[in-house]
């Protein structure tokens, strides 16, 4: 997936207000390499470590909302200073990450810079985070209420049982129940059954088999 770097200066349209200057300081401290990535369907974020002189290097999707991109850059930012500090010797999300993305979020949300709402999903989970903002449905369902959106796009969740939706490949699906946690949908030109994430975004279509 393409990748470019940013400029310091112009990192700072990707940030929420009052939070340049702090992630800079973290950024040079660490001398860190960071690129902005197109929209990756898996990942959010990324980070590389450094070998021999080579500098760390982070890469955050730059389709993501201003909120959301600090977090993703916070959560690899966690992954460089656990590395700093322990090496390969620790779970790439094991404790000791859990610790220190906890210590670097903690000393964002002190500075007031996110939504009541989504200040408070972030103390809810602040002592025990998830491996990546994808896999915290709760957060990734308040993060997507300050997305800029098209219009007839909604999460999974939100199309009614029994009608239809359209992914970016043009694949149309028929909404069906939920299976503990996804929902089993069917794809109208195979009619084979996939189970799709809650807050998975879709294009709501109207559709007649």
């Amino acid at each position: 997936m393409a990748k470019k770097e940013v400029p310091l200066q112009q990192l700072a349209d990707y940030l929420p207000e009052h939070t340049f200057e702090p992630v800079v300081a973290y950024l040079n401290f660490y001398k860190v390499h960071l690129t902005i990535a197109k929209s990756r369907k898996s990942v959010l974020g990324d980070y590389r470590h450094s070998i021999d002189t080579q500098h760390h290097r982070i890469s955050v999707n730059g389709n993501l909302n201003k909120y959301a991109f600090l977090i993703t850059l916070l959560h690899e930012l966690a992954h460089l200073v656990t590395f700093e500090k322990y090496g390969n010797r620790v779970q790439a999300h094991g404790k000791e990450w859990k610790t220190m993305y906890g210590q670097i979020l903690a000393q964002f949300i002190e500075k007031k810079i996110f939504p009541e709402d989504i200040e408070n999903e972030l103390l809810a989970t602040l002592h025990n985070p998830g491996a990546s903002t994808c896999s915290e449905e709760s957060l990734q369902r308040i993060l997507y209420r300050y997305d800029t959106r098209k219009e007839g796009y909604a999460l999974v969740e939100a199309i009614p049982e029994g009608e239809f939706f359209r992914l970016k490949d043009g694949r149309i699906f028929q909404k069906g129940g939920k299976r503990t946690k996804r929902y089993s949908c069917v794809e109208i030109a195979t009619n084979k059954t996939y189970l799709f994430s809650p807050v998975y975004e879709v294009q709501h279509v109207p559709f007649t088999p």
